[in-house]
Formats: C-alpha cells, structure tokens, sequence
C-alpha cells in the first residue's frame, strides 16, 4: 500500500565542544571565524531543519559534551530545538559517546518535540503530518561502544517507512540484518554510504565541520526524499566555513612546472576553486624522489612563510598548516660512497634501513639529557615499530642536509 511523500534531515557529529585543529598558530585574521565554525556549520543544520518542505530532523549522537562544551553549546541546540518545536518538527536523537545521556544536566529538560533515545534499548517512534503516520524512526543511543549493536534494534515489524538511527561503526551485512528501509548512521566524522546496508541506504553523514586534515574534503549533512512508493534520493549538502584540504606533492610534479613553488600555488589555486569560496586550511605533503631533489624544495620554513604571506590573508584564505617532506628511499650513491662523514653516516642510516630500525637503540641519547623522567625517557627510547621506517626516515633526512651545510627541513617524513 503506498505512503506518502516526505523529506527529512540527518546530521550528526557536531562536536561543538571540539575547536579546528593541525594548526601550529591561530592567524589572528581568522581566529574569530575559525573559532565559530562549528557552530556556523552546526546552525546551518538547523536553519535548513526550519524550512517548510523539511518533515523532521534525525541527529545520529557527537553532538555536544555539555561539561566541556558549555552553556555557549548548549544553547545553541536548546534554541533550535524551540524553534523547530515552535514549528511543529519532530527531532530524533540518537546520542554517541560525548553526548551520553547520563551527562545532560537534569536541570535543562529537553523540548516535548524532541525524542532522545534511551542507552538500554530501541524505541519506535510514528512521525505523523496532519493526523496520519508517515514513516517510523526506531533509535538507540551508544551504551559507549564504538561498534553499533544492530541485534538490539528488533522492534515489532511495521508496513511504515522506517528510518532506523544509530551511532558506532557497522558493516553491511550486520546493517542488513536490521531489515530496516534508511540507516542515518553516526560518529564517523567523514562521509561514508555502505552499499547494502538496508533497502533504501545506509548513510554516515559525517560531521558538518571538518576539524583536521584527517578529515579533509568537503562536509555538512544529508537531505533525504522519500516518494509515495518508498523511493528514496540522499543528497549531500555542504555547510562547512573552513575547509581542509591535504595535497600531495611528487618530484615530477616539481620538476614539471619549474619548482615547488608554482606547483604549491597550482594545488592551491585549484583548492579554492573546488571549495567555492570557502576558507582552506592547507596540508603539503612532498615526495623527493632522491636526495638531489632536496634543493628544489629548499628551506621549509622560508617556504611555509612565503606560501602563508602570498595565500593565507586573502579573501577567502588558504592558509597553510604544515608542509611535510618524505625522504628519499635513496639518496645519491655517490653521497653514501664518498669518505667523508656524510658517507659514513648515509652508510650507517641504510643498515638501520634493512633491519627496518630493530636494532635502533636511543636509550643512550636520552641519557645525555640529565633530569629527564623516566616514563620520557622510555618513550624516547622505545620507537613504536609501525613508527620506526619513518622516524628514521626523518633522521636521515635531517643528517643529510645538516652534514651538506644546508639548513634543516625540520619536519615529519612519514
């Protein structure tokens, strides 16, 4: 028997207690904007709630710590919620791990139009426009583990449209399981659709606002159309201010323009064409194909300062957080042949190389610094082995340029 149409929203991962971060320093030209970021991506949320063709509103948990986000946080959703109540809009809440239940002060009731999920089992609830049912939103809140518990989800079965809400990570298959029409899924903060996961779609929506260069690309929230026949469209809707942008730079890239730094204002240029005049904010990382490639890439501090002066102060900015150089598998045989220090130490630096670091002992550096703690000490000492191939990687590259007399690139190789 067909339904009726309806539209929905399905943000999450707000994450107001949380500020931008990779950045070494707050340009104090951006530091207003960059500070109310996620606040502005997380009214544009709301704002698009408000509008007439929007039925309800589905949040899949991160929203807020209350301790550490503050009144200022809190507020913000308290309004909204008023607002889309004084509108007659459902809103379904599903909370994660930062926005536990049991952390929502009990002084601060919640408006009548919105549903937070209990920890200890899935309720289903009717959205009804004008009298009549037009879909179902079954939901649980995290009981604090990452993993989503579809099992948990089983509720009486219903001929209504269902939107199932849950936070954690989940596969298809266990997705499937649930035989639920959409999954609006929660706390991975880049966007992610499981292909199979119900009859209509499995959805992370991600975060609105990116907040590091682990999260780079574009952000917002989901719009969501459901026809009479239960055909559903998903719309991606971007609302982020600030953009992180994490741009790959080879040797050949270098070589093909006549130097870094045309291919840096190349990558940037292009960046802010596809973020539609949003802030970005910049991660290099460039590949030297061998050591003689070190000149073309220079000082990086001289570097990371001109890129910041000609880029980072315009309207909109691209401002640059780092600029990391990975070393070279090799670096000239003549280098490591010569006899002379540098030769001795390339030499040195390619035995830890075929031994990926195991035999790496930097116990005795840390006791030539007297009045170290012992846990620094310790950790100092002992390299991680999935960090071993790039710490030494760094070491060496920072050997090399400082035994050539060039001035060292003081940055991650990784």
């Amino acid at each position: 028997m067909p339904g009726e149409s309806f539209r929905f929203i399905h943000a999450s991962d707000f994450h107001l207690e949380n500020p931008l971060s990779d950045l070494d320093a707050l340009p104090p030209h951006l530091r207003d904007a960059m500070a109310d970021a996620p606040r502005r991506a997380a009214s544009a949320v709301f704002e698009a709630a408000l509008v007439d063709n929007i039925d309800f509103l589905v949040l899949s948990g991160d929203l807020l710590n209350p301790q550490t986000a503050g009144p200022h946080g809190m507020s913000l959703l308290l309004d909204y919620f008023d607002k889309l109540h004084a509108k007659k809009k459902p809103v379904f809440w599903t909370a994660g791990i930062v926005d536990d239940p049991a952390r929502w002060p009990d002084a601060v009731p919640l408006p009548p139009n919105v549903t937070l999920f209990p920890k200890n089992r899935a309720i289903m609830v009717p959205v009804e426009r004008a009298g009549r049912t037009i879909a179902m939103v079954v939901g649980r809140s995290s009981d604090g583990r990452n993993v989503l518990h579809v099992p948990s989800y089983r509720v009486d079965p219903t001929d209504h449209y269902t939107v199932a809400v849950g936070y954690g990570d989940a596969e298809a298959k266990a997705l499937a399981e649930g035989r639920f029409d959409f999954w609006a899924l929660g706390g991975q903060h880049n966007r992610t659709e499981i292909e199979g996961g119900a009859d209509s779609g499995a959805v992370y929506c991600g975060t609105p606002q990116g907040r590091c260069l682990d999260e780079d690309g574009a952000h917002g929230y989901s719009t969501v159309d459901v026809d009479a026949d239960g055909t559903t469209r998903v719309h991606a809707i971007e609302c982020d201010t600030f953009r992180y942008v994490d741009i790959r730079i080879t040797a050949e890239e270098i070589a093909a323009v006549g130097g870094i730094r045309n291919i840096i204002g190349e990558k940037i240029v292009r960046a802010q064409h596809e973020a539609g005049g949003r802030h970005l904010i910049v991660g290099f990382d460039v590949s030297i194909a061998s050591g003689e490639t070190i000149q073309s890439v220079g000082d990086v501090e001289e570097l990371l300062t001109w890129v910041r002066r000609e880029y980072g102060h315009g309207t909109p900015s691209a401002w640059t957080a780092r600029i990391n150089v990975r070393a070279p598998r090799q670096f000239p045989k003549q280098w490591t042949d010569e006899d002379t220090i540098l030769g001795d130490f390339l030499r040195a630096a390619e035995k830890h190389r075929a031994t990926e670091g195991r035999d790496m002992n930097l116990l005795p550096f840390t006791e030539e610094q007297p009045g170290l703690p012992s846990t620094t000490q310790s950790l100092l000492a002992e390299v991680a082995s999935d960090q071993r191939t790039a710490v030494l990687g760094e070491a060496t590259l920072l050997g090399v340029e400082l035994l050539r007399g060039g001035k060292p690139n003081l940055v991650k190789s990784s």
